[in-house]
């Protein structure tokens, strides 16, 4: 990814590069027409001073081709004639080009020339002035290096300035970035960031206070909303347990009287259940389990493995496991250990009796795979109070737990049905 700061610079540069190649060519027009004006004012000053001195002097046609001669020897680019026709005697301007015979070795060179009639003993001669002109291509190359050179400087300019204006100019955006990433809305109650007399980042930094403001507001009701539930509606149900449990020792109870007992205490346990993984999803979700140590999946594997053997001898199921691979995490406790048992309960669970429960740790992935006989609806899965089973004392919550403290630890969970086996997957 680039870098905001480094997108102007980009778009600046090409911006730059695009104007000064056009600008090369502008400016050797521009030199070549002032070179051209220059030469052609000096021309015609050099033309009226010769003519001048011809004039006021009395030369013989004898002193003409003197003249003419030394110009040849001494100023090759003057030359007096004699014209034989009179018609149409007007001053032209021309240019030529043509190889210059005191620099063969240059090639062509191009010449400027003013051409001119001056009247001397009646006779009318032609008097001719031309310079020699620099060349429009040695005049491309000299400005488009020039221009090269004055490009690079000012790229380099551009880079240097840039990184010193961003340090500067963006310094209280990234103090607001890492302020924002240190921030926790589990442990911090306020966001103060700091002052800047850029008021784009004031007002940012306004509405970002103003925002996790609101947002610390409103975990905190919740936080203490779930808390406060969970506290009172345990201690109701707790009693109703306690008073349940009175009635089943009572004597004079009817065979009648104790079913009624038997089915309000399904549900009751299940309520129960519910109150305390709700109360566990909402603690996970809101990220309170934030200590964090090196920990053995294998070693709470087998914790899990031990809670839960009454209940697997129960249904007779046969338990194979793998778990040899030694696979270290970093996380909370209470967390793996909730996954494990979740997972683990939830493969009892599912399980038919004399089934058989699989357990596999891999590389970085563990595997809980119990036999079935049909796939499970992998969309409504994980999601909360899904019930995949008709298990009456199930909270429905055990895999919506499982996904949601995989999700705060970026861990991978997935689920398929291959060979008449569910298997839940996790890839630390």
């Amino acid at each position: 990814m680039t870098k905001l700061l480094n997108k102007p610079l980009k778009v600046f540069t090409i911006y730059a590069l695009i104007i000064l190649v056009i600008s090369i060519p502008a400016y050797v027009l521009v030199v070549d027409f002032i070179w051209i004006t220059e030469l052609d004012e000096n021309n015609w000053l050099t033309l009226q001073y010769t003519k001048n001195k011809l004039e006021a002097e009395t030369f013989t046609e004898d002193d003409l081709e003197k003249i003419n001669h030394i110009w040849g020897e001494l100023q090759p680019g003057v030359s007096i004639s004699k014209v034989e026709d009179n018609f149409s005697l007007q001053d032209s301007v021309y240019e030529a080009i043509r190889t210059n015979e005191y620099d063969p070795d240059d090639g062509e060179d191009r010449f400027r020339g003013l051409i001119s009639y001056v009247v001397i003993n009646g006779e009318t001669y032609q008097l001719t002035i031309e310079t020699n002109v620099e060349e429009s291509d040695e005049t491309f190359v000299a400005v488009a290096i020039v221009t090269l050179v004055f490009f690079a400087i000012l790229i380099v300019g551009f880079i240097i300035l840039n990184r010193k204006l961003s340090k500067n100019t963006w310094k209280p955006f990234y103090q607001t970035l890492s302020s924002l990433q240190s921030f926790e809305l589990s442990k911090d109650r306020t966001l103060k960031l700091p002052e800047t007399d850029i008021e784009e980042f004031q007002e940012l930094n306004n509405s970002i206070e103003q925002l996790v403001k609101r947002n610390v507001d409103t975990y905190q009701l919740q936080k203490s909303f779930t808390e406060n539930a969970s506290h009172e509606l345990q201690t109701p149900i707790a009693l109703l347990k306690s008073k349940l449990d009175l009635l089943f020792q009572e004597k004079d109870v009817t065979p009648a009287i104790s079913e009624i007992l038997s089915s309000i205490e399904m549900p009751l346990s299940r309520l129960s259940r519910i109150n305390k993984n709700l109360l566990l999803l909402a603690k996970v979700e809101n990220q309170q389990y934030t200590e964090q140590e090196e920990l053995s999946v294998k070693e709470y594997v087998e914790n899990s493995l031990l809670l839960f053997e009454d209940y697997i001898e129960d249904k007779q199921i046969t338990v194979c496991s793998d778990i040899e691979n030694a696979i270290q995490v970093n996380t909370n406790p209470f967390l793996l250990e909730t996954l494990t048992h979740n997972l683990l309960s939830n493969a009892i669970r599912h399980t038919q009796t004399e089934g058989a429960i699989l357990i596999k740790l891999e590389a970085n992935t563990l595997l809980f795979s119990n036999s079935g006989k049909a796939a499970l609806d992998i969309k409504q899965l994980f999601q909360r109070f899904s019930m995949a089973s008709k298990d009456k004392i199930s909270s429905g919550l055990g895999l919506a737990i499982v996904n949601e403290i995989a999700k705060r630890e970026n861990w991978k969970i997935d689920y398929y049905f291959e060979n008449d086996y569910h298997t839940f997957s996790v890839e630390f």
